[in-house]
């Protein structure tokens, strides 16, 4: 039987949204091929045809979740610089909606144990990130280092206002973490 063209791209493309957003929402372990393949609207056997394994699957769901917060990482930082990315990444509806957001913030200690050739996706994409920050600081000692510092702090802060109970202690760990964000920022 043949398709129209393109329809495999389409399905892998699918294939690796649902996988994402599995993903970042309840793990890559608790997250099954079955469920991954249902919720994208395919049948188990429409798996192989697109990926090897679920390692790879990982792999590249997690190199798409991260070029696509680069994107997003991007546009902030033209329309309103460190701030505005602080703010965003800091939001309760950042917080409030882990299937969408980051995927470092989600998924840190499960990609830690994954093999090394997604490790290293991760780390490539995520040093991209670290470079779009460290270009809009103004030069001074170390942007880089001051980069990598906001990034921790941010995503420490992202995880931490997940795990409390009660959204007050929430929201003011939300506020905490983007004062130390930007404190680090203006004290290059």
């Amino acid at each position: 039987m043949r398709y129209e063209k393109g329809r495999k791209d389409a399905s892998r493309g699918r294939i690796m949204e649902v996988a994402a957003e599995r993903f970042r929402s309840d793990g890559i372990a608790a997250s099954g091929l079955a469920t991954i393949m249902s919720d994208a609207g395919l049948t188990n056997g429409a798996f192989y045809p697109h990926f090897q394994s679920k390692a790879e699957l990982v792999r590249e769901s997690v190199a798409a979740a991260l070029d696509t917060q680069s994107q997003q990482m991007q546009e902030l930082l033209a329309s309103g610089g460190p701030e505005m990315a602080i703010g965003a990444y800091l939001s309760a509806a950042h917080r409030d909606n882990p299937d969408k957001g980051c995927a470092s913030a989600a998924l840190l200690p499960e990609i830690a144990r994954q093999p090394p050739e997604t490790r290293q996706v991760y780390t490539e994409r995520f040093l991209s990130l670290v470079s779009q920050v460290s270009a809009t600081l103004p030069p001074g000692k170390d942007p880089e280092g001051v980069a990598l510092g906001v990034f921790a702090t941010l995503i420490g802060a992202l995880q931490l206002a997940r795990a409390v109970e009660g959204t007050e202690l929430s929201d003011r760990i939300l506020s905490a973490g983007a004062d130390a964000a930007r404190t680090l920022i203006q004290q290059r």
